[in-house]
């Protein structure tokens, strides 16, 4: 794959604020260079970025209807009312249920909690759920993740005596569902500083607000933020602002003390004895929560994480364990037939998009093949397969497309929708499949540029190999942690040779174990290169080459170095 490497240096003004952080607050230069890259332009900024404080969180009741929502809350407490806490069943949806049913079940039993079934009931609020809460006695439904949109779901569960506290991080419509209280930063009234919550993340806020509310300590809920770390990677939100200072504490929780429920998830991803971070949750732990909702129900991942002991934890980590390595036999069966279809039928060079249907993909799957074909093709993807009478299915994005604009203005032909900017889910009826998929193809075609079907490695610095010294890698650690938004810095260092060292590993031999050499400076790194074996025998042939590449600490058993993770080369 070739990439465009983007690469500006600073203007005059950017140089001359690097200098001053950097004597001002005693930092290596090239960290100041990377703060300033960042935006951050005063000392308070800086401190305030490098050192997450608990006390930087924002005042839950700045968020609408907060304030309706934690007395309605009261009430049902005070009267003994039964209150039933509704999520979605991915990864965000199921953490968010576990972290405020978890709460809460330390004030009452008047409690319950419900995942509705991916391939019976769909996403969101159902007709089922609403009737299982009519059956059950309850008298409040909180709702997580979801229920933005659920307008009728909500008047009908109105009607039926039970009220809804809706606490979501979705883009809702111009008219909300008639709730008690509509729980949302992304609400055009909204004056919440922050929009990018999570939904367990807006979870969080709710019990944040109760407890504020109530004389609960801040400390008493921390340990909840461990969830919140999960649902952050998880749900790919950016990790900025409130979303990186809870996750910084709930990877702290994660690594120090988990609930016994997501310690059953790390022994079973055999993370026990490693220093957890986002990309353990995001390759390891989220897909093992998520594939308990793709192939079964959301219900037992939140059974799980709500694990009163390890014994129970493990047990329940097995099955969901084996859930997951189901779902990687499927989604490479899936993915290859997809890619093998769009290989033999379609030109993909002339198109700006894909969107393909097959009824017989497996529902729970084809988020992640879509994914996967927007990965391999850097176009918008939308993978459909048939779900009762409907077709239902996924898209995924690339930088600079937003998809979930592109799907609502189809909305006109769709039954249900929702998403973000990068991922979204969609349903509609069977005869309005290629009215869609012309509609959102001319979309992608307007939308989509040329330089955007290829992808970009953003590079933040150019240094020489001997600038990575044991300073600047303990400084980095201080930008963790990353993920969308607050990218691990990508470096640059131009004209670097072999050793006569390198070599290719792996089964297939299509990776490269490094061992370079920076002869401006005679210092010499080792790395690794993925699925780089065209530029090995370059490499070997002494041609000098240009990399990019994020530095990393790796462990291999009691021993530590320091790696570059080379992104890119170019000869």
């Amino acid at each position: 794959m070739t990439y465009r490497w983007n690469y500006s240096t600073l203007t005059d003004y950017q140089k001359n604020k690097k200098d001053e952080l950097a004597k001002e607050l005693n930092l290596l230069p090239i960290i100041a260079e990377l703060l300033v890259n960042k935006g951050f332009n005063s000392k308070e900024e800086v401190m305030k970025y490098l050192n997450p404080s608990l006390d930087d969180l924002h005042d839950p009741f700045l968020l609408p209807d907060m304030d309706k929502a934690v007395k309605r809350i009261e009430k049902a407490l005070g009267n003994k009312e039964r209150i039933l806490i509704y999520g979605d069943y991915d990864v965000d949806g199921t953490t968010a249920v576990a972290l405020v049913y978890k709460f809460f079940r330390g004030i009452t039993s008047n409690l319950d909690y419900y995942i509705p079934d991916r391939y019976d009931e769909g996403y969101g609020i159902s007709i089922q759920g609403i009737d299982y809460a009519v059956k059950t006695g309850v008298k409040l439904i909180i709702s997580l993740d979801c229920g933005i949109k659920a307008l009728s779901k909500v008047q009908y569960a109105k009607e039926k005596g039970i009220d809804f506290i809706i606490a979501d991080h979705h883009v809702p419509d111009s008219k909300l569902p008639d709730a008690i209280a509509v729980v949302d930063a992304k609400r055009t009234d909204s004056i919440y500083p922050y929009d990018e919550l999570s939904g367990c993340g807006v979870g969080f806020k709710l019990v944040q607000a109760f407890s504020q509310r109530n004389g609960y300590p801040l400390s008493e809920i921390e340990p909840l933020l461990d969830l919140v770390a999960v649902s952050v990677a998880a749900d790919i939100v950016p990790l900025t602002g409130e979303n990186r200072v809870m996750t910084h504490f709930g990877l702290k929780q994660l690594n120090s003390n988990p609930s016994f429920g997501l310690r059953g998830i790390i022994e079973v991803c055999g993370l026990q004895r490693k220093h957890i971070t986002i990309n353990d949750i995001v390759f390891k732990i989220g897909p093992r929560i998520n594939a308990s909702g793709r192939m079964m129900n959301g219900k037992e991942a939140v059974d799980l994480m709500l694990a009163n002991d390890m014994t129970s934890a493990r047990e329940k980590s097995i099955n969901i364990d084996q859930y997951n390595l189901d779902r990687r036999e499927l989604d490479k069966k899936i993915t290859d037939e997809a890619i093998d279809y769009i290989e033999k039928n379609i030109d993909i060079e002339s198109q700006t998009s894909i969107v393909l249907y097959n009824e017989n993909w497996h529902k729970g799957i084809v988020g992640i093949v879509a994914s996967r074909l927007s990965e391999k093709y850097y176009r918008p993807a939308v993978v459909l397969t048939k779900s009762n009478d409907m077709i239902s299915g996924s898209a995924r994005s690339v930088p600079g497309f937003d998809v979930y604009k592109a799907i609502e203005s189809c909305r006109d032909i769709l039954e249900n929708f929702g998403g973000h900017t990068y991922a979204a889910g969609l349903t509609l009826r069977e005869e309005n499949l290629p009215m869609f998929r012309e509609r959102f193809n001319t979309l992608s075609f307007d939308g989509m540029k040329p330089k955007m079907m290829s992808p970009q490695i953003t590079v933040d610095a150019e240094i020489t190999f001997s600038q990575i010294t044991p300073g600047l890698i303990e400084s980095l650690e201080l930008f963790n942690p990353f993920g969308p938004d607050n990218e691990n810095p990508v470096f640059l260092t131009r004209e670097v040779f072999d050793t006569g060292n390198s070599r290719l590993v792996g089964k297939s031999q299509r990776h490269i174990k490094l061992e370079m050499v920076d002869q401006s400076t005679n210092t010499f790194m080792p790395g690794i290169a993925f699925a780089q074996h065209d530029s090995f025998k370059r490499i070997k042939d002494g041609f000098p080459v240009d990399i990019c590449y994020t530095i990393e600490e790796n462990t291999h058993g009691n021993r530590s170095f320091t790696q570059l993770m080379v992104k890119d080369i170019r000869v």
